[in-house]
Formats: structure tokens, C-alpha cells, sequence
């Protein structure tokens, strides 16, 4: 082989166990947070509406105690607008903990999305050794079609690694933004076809958080 056909066939070999590697790695374990144990300091990010900071009557971080998680499809590109929702309910409610997390797709869309690289991988390898493979399986003379897919061989592979990433980009995402106040769902894009809105959404988790001061003063709060 020349240079450029080493070049052709070892870069989609690279980026396949590329992917197996990431593929069969297991995920990091999310860790297991205390409540009422209050988060370090977040850098507040400049904010395209601007609230007003929620009465507390001199009670102080009216957000202690309380916990909304956002799960959200990464594979999406959401992070930006959970981060967004991060921010300003760190900035309405003190001492909130807001977690963010991956919300994975349904299971059939997982396994099928393992299947996909054992998928390009047997293509490239027909490919390549297509003549071993067949008299080992039984089959003296190849099928006509391998013949097809061997007379333009690099073709071949680049597309099918380029397809399989696609599908499998798919199949990771689950196109969710769920989130969660205290355990109990308060607002979900699968229900919804939309994202929240960050007035809708502080009033929403304003009504769900156990502190009365906030409770009772979400009303009184004026918005501006």
C-alpha cells in the first residue's frame, strides 16, 4: 500500500476503536449529594432577564433544604440552557441545589446504539478480508455483491463509518429537559414540545420548594 491508502484505511480504524474505547467505558457514578448541604459559590453568568432577589423576611438562603434537578439530553447540545437555569435559580433562591444530569433515551435506542459500531466494524472487515472470511463461513465463492462493495473498497468503508456515526448520534439522543424539584416533576419538554420559560420556571419551583418564607411571599414578589 502506498501512503495514501495506509492513510484511508488506518484513520476510520482509529476512529472505530476510538468509539469502542468510549463506547465500553463505564459512565462516572453521580455522586450521592447531601440536601442540606450547601454547594461552593457559583460563578454567576451575565443573564438576558433580570429578576428581582425573592423576600426572605431576614430568614436568610431561602433555598436550603431544597434540591431541582434538570435532566437534559447532552447529545442535544442542551447544556447551554440548563446552565442558563442553573444560574438564575442560584441567583433567586440562595442556597438551592441544582444538579445537572444526562437524561439517557429508552433502552432499545441504547442497545441498538451498541449495535451500530459491531455493525461497521464487520463491514470494514468484510471488506478488507471479505475472501478469508467467506470460506470460513461455509461459502467457497463470495456473493456478488461483495465484489461490488470490494471494487470501491475505501468508499465504501468511509461511508459506512460515516453513516454509523449518524445513526449513532440518533439513537444517544433522548431530546429530554426534565426537571425536578424535590423528587417531583415540575416541568418536562417530552410532555411539552418546548422549553421553559425562566420566569415560568422560577415560578414554578418557587411553589414547590419547602421553604414557607418563599411560599408565602412568591405572590407578594413583584417581577420586573
Amino acid at each position: 500500500m502506498d501512503r495514501t491508502q495506509l492513510l484511508l484505511v488506518g484513520l476510520p480504524l482509529f476512529l472505530f476503536i476510538s468509539d469502542l474505547f468510549q463506547l465500553f467505558t463505564p459512565p462516572p457514578q453521580k455522586p450521592n449529594f447531601d440536601h442540606h448541604h450547601q454547594p461552593p459559590p457559583v460563578i454567576q453568568q451575565p443573564q438576558t432577564l433580570e429578576f428581582p432577589t425573592q423576600k426572605t423576611g431576614g430568614i436568610g438562603a431561602v433555598g436550603i433544604g431544597n434540591t431541582v434537578t434538570i435532566d437534559f439530553c447532552s447529545s442535544c447540545s442542551y447544556r447551554g440552557t440548563a446552565v442558563t437555569m442553573k444560574n438564575m435559580l442560584d441567583n433567586q433562591f440562595p442556597g438551592i441545589h441544582v444538579v445537572l444530569a444526562n437524561y439517557p433515551p429508552p433502552l432499545p435506542k441504547r442497545l441498538l446504539g451498541k449495535v451500530v459500531p459491531v455493525f461497521q466494524f464487520g463491514v470494514i472487515g468484510l471488506v478488507m478480508a471479505g475472501e478469508q472470511i467467506f470460506p470460513r463461513l461455509g461459502i467457497a465463492v463470495p456473493p456478488p455483491w461483495f465484489y461490488q462493495l470490494r471494487a470501491n473498497r475505501f468508499g465504501t468503508m468511509a461511508t459506512t463509518w460515516l453513516l454509523g456515526n449518524f445513526f449513532q448520534s440518533m439513537l444517544q439522543s433522548s431530546g429530554a429537559f426534565e426537571v425536578y424539584c424535590n423528587g417531583e416533576l415540575v416541568f418536562s419538554k417530552l410532555k411539552e414540545n418546548r422549553f421553559p420559560g425562566e420566569l415560568e420556571l422560577k415560578d414554578l419551583v418557587g411553589r414547590k420548594i419547602t421553604n414557607p418564607a418563599v411560599v408565602d411571599g412568591l405572590g407578594a414578589s413583584s417581577w420586573s
